[in-house]
């Protein structure tokens, strides 16, 4: 009667270990699980916006250029909001900079990115608008007086000379592309072992129970 009482007893505080050890195992697989699904999700979204747009750059030619001069030569037109449904325009000054390719001599247009070449190659930089044209004309000229003092800068630009124009730095480099992909990459190896390592617990305490089994 005596060891009867403590086997019930035994197998009793086992129920109980059981019991709540599982929720603690559901909510384990079920984060393992949304963790792999916001990864999935964020490689889509990085898929069909970065790296499409670094397999489909054509500025992929990194060279060292020459400035040969930096020039503000024009006011350009632009609007900014100054409230709901309301617009108003202003003026910044373009920046023209040109550059020689040391490598092949060629004189080239230079624009800050590929937004900027895409928004206005004609000029260096295209600020956001703003309601005092002076700040505006302040950060342009701060751009031009870097630039005049700088002989050597890095560039890029097409070697199939698709594009005429050269580029500063790159937005969606293979720097800036591994950076993106590592954090969703870092999610879904630690949702995956997550749930291999929760997995793997559940195999030995069967195993366990099998073994204490096998010795009764």
């Amino acid at each position: 009667t005596v060891y009867q009482k403590i086997r019930e007893y035994d197998l009793l505080e086992k129920k109980k270990t059981v019991t709540a050890l599982k929720p603690g195992e559901d909510r384990a697989i079920l984060l393992g699980l949304i963790m792999i699904l916001s990864s999935v999700m964020m490689f889509f979204l990085l898929g069909i916006t970065m790296v499409r747009s670094y397999t489909e750059s054509v500025w992929t030619e990194e060279s060292s250029c020459t400035v040969l001069n930096a020039t503000i030569t024009a006011e350009i037109n632009c609007t900014y909001s100054c409230g709901a449904e309301c617009w108003s325009s202003s003026k910044y000054p373009c920046l023209q900079v040109f550059v020689s390719l040391n490598t092949s001599g060629r004189t080239l247009r230079l624009s800050h990115n590929e937004e900027t070449h895409e928004a206005n190659p004609e000029c260096f930089y295209v600020p956001k608008c703003r309601k005092d044209p002076a700040s505006l004309h302040a950060i342009i000229t701060n751009i031009s007086e870097r630039l005049k003092m700088q002989a050597q800068v890095p560039c890029y630009h097409d070697p199939d000379e698709r594009r005429d124009g050269a580029i500063l730095m790159r937005m969606y480099g293979r720097g800036a592309l591994l950076h993106s992909l590592l954090w969703p990459a870092c999610m879904l190896a630690g949702g995956t072992l997550l749930i291999l390592m929760v997995k793997l617990t559940q195999h030995l305490s069967m195993l366990c129970e099998q073994i204490s089994k096998a010795k009764r």
